[in-house]
């Protein structure tokens, strides 16, 4: 018989290095789970992206049992790194502070793939490339889809 779901977690945490400090200690231990099984599974699924920031989406069941997804790094966090700079702008409208080419935004939105609500890489590359102006990031070059 399944298991009873009584809620969902939401957290992000950096790929391998997840440990009972807050965030991750208080947020699990409200909801009464083992916050070191936590640790060591997700450390241990998350070797390969070390220092990354992944979002965790975290299944509780009734018996104080869990499952978790981990989920592609945010977007803007690929985009700042892609763009090698610190943050966006405080007024994008107005203020651009850096610039991705049009590759960049490809590769993110191929990364990014398995998590969006898009069904070709051209709307996964749109919406990138919205989220790079909307953080003040300048996309250079012509689109793919224009040549």
């Amino acid at each position: 018989m399944a298991k009873e779901i009584t809620g969902y977690l939401k957290l992000q945490v950096k790929g391998g290095q997840a440990n009972p400090s807050p965030p991750v200690g208080p947020a699990l231990g409200s909801k009464g789970l083992n916050i070191m099984e936590f640790c060591k599974q997700f450390n241990g699924r998350s070797q390969d992206k070390m220092g990354q920031v992944l979002p965790v989406l975290i299944t509780i069941y009734s018996d104080k049992s869990f499952d978790f997804v981990i989920k592609t790094p945010p977007a803007p966090v690929m985009l700042l790194e892609a763009s090698k700079q610190k943050k966006g702008s405080s007024e994008p409208n107005r203020l651009k502070v850096g610039s991705v080419s049009w590759a960049q935004v490809k590769e993110i939105a191929e990364v990014k793939m398995p998590d969006l609500n898009a069904f070709t890489i051209e709307s996964a590359m749109k919406m990138v490339a919205g989220t790079a102006r909307s953080m003040g990031l300048r996309v250079t070059g012509t689109a793919p889809w224009n040549n």
